[in-house]
């Protein structure tokens, strides 16, 4: 898989699209509740968003699916899902098609797009921060609903907002594969479990009483105005940096 050359380019065609529906079942593991239809993603391209596939010769092995939104006047993408087979990832393809995502929505004059992801997991913390470039600023409690699947007592779906400035200083350098510097002193951290997957299987209260931790955590850093810039991504303590906010959007 490593040698095999990726092509990114629009979903357009019925077929690509309905590839896109198998993806998500094959990569998430979705109940049909929970997929985006067809329909869906006509829909949304319809309106003004775009679906971007990673293909390997002609198949779909990757997309990234782009809403259109509005913040008053000003035209924003909010990127609902990323998805990559699971015999392709750890091989840059969600790098490459947030990257073509960025060049696409710039292209229109968008400069903004934002998304969630769950707290705990690190990787992506790490990527949507470090390698993305992306802040937070917000915290979601239970976004999606309440998940009983862990058992009787259920487990909230708690998101944060990556928000992500398209021509920021420090997304501008990562999109050009340079390094960035930050500067100024991290004013607090928020430390993450590794273990919180098999706590959520095997033990969902102690799951449970931990996502309670970091949510009062990150809420009281919010009132305050603090913005998450940062992942410290190790083997021990992930973290998440917080700073001072002033005004800035790296």
């Amino acid at each position: 898989m490593k040698n095999t050359e990726i092509n990114i380019r629009r979903c357009e065609t019925l077929d690509e699209l309905d590839a896109c529906v198998k993806l998500q079942r094959e990569v998430f593991a979705l109940p049909d509740l929970e997929v985006s239809p067809r329909r869906h993603l006509v829909v949304t391209v319809s309106a003004g968003g775009f679906v971007l596939g990673a293909f390997a010769a002609e198949k779909l092995v990757g997309f990234v699916l782009s809403v259109p939104g509005f913040a008053g006047e000003k035209r924003f993408f909010y990127s609902h899902m990323t998805a990559v087979a699971k015999d392709f990832q750890s091989l840059g393809i969600g790098a490459k098609l947030k990257w073509a995502q960025r060049e696409q929505a710039l292209n229109e004059n968008v400069k903004f797009i934002k998304w969630t992801f769950q707290p705990f997991q690190a990787r992506n913390a790490f990527f949507n921060l470090e390698k993305l470039g992306a802040v937070v600023k917000s915290y979601a409690p239970n976004f999606y609903g309440t998940d009983y699947t862990a058992g009787k007592i259920g487990i909230d779906s708690d998101r944060l907002f990556a928000e992500w400035h398209l021509e920021s200083e420090k997304v501008t350098a990562l999109s050009k594969g340079e390094t960035f510097t930050k500067t100024g002193d991290d004013a607090a951290t928020i430390e993450i479990s590794n273990d919180w997957n098999d706590w959520v299987k095997h033990n969902p209260e102690r799951a449970a009483a931990e996502q309670q931790r970091v949510r009062d955590e990150f809420q009281k850093a919010f009132v305050k105005n603090f913005i998450c810039r940062s992942f410290h991504r190790e083997d021990e303590n992930p973290k998440y940096l917080i700073y001072n906010n002033n005004g800035g959007d790296f």
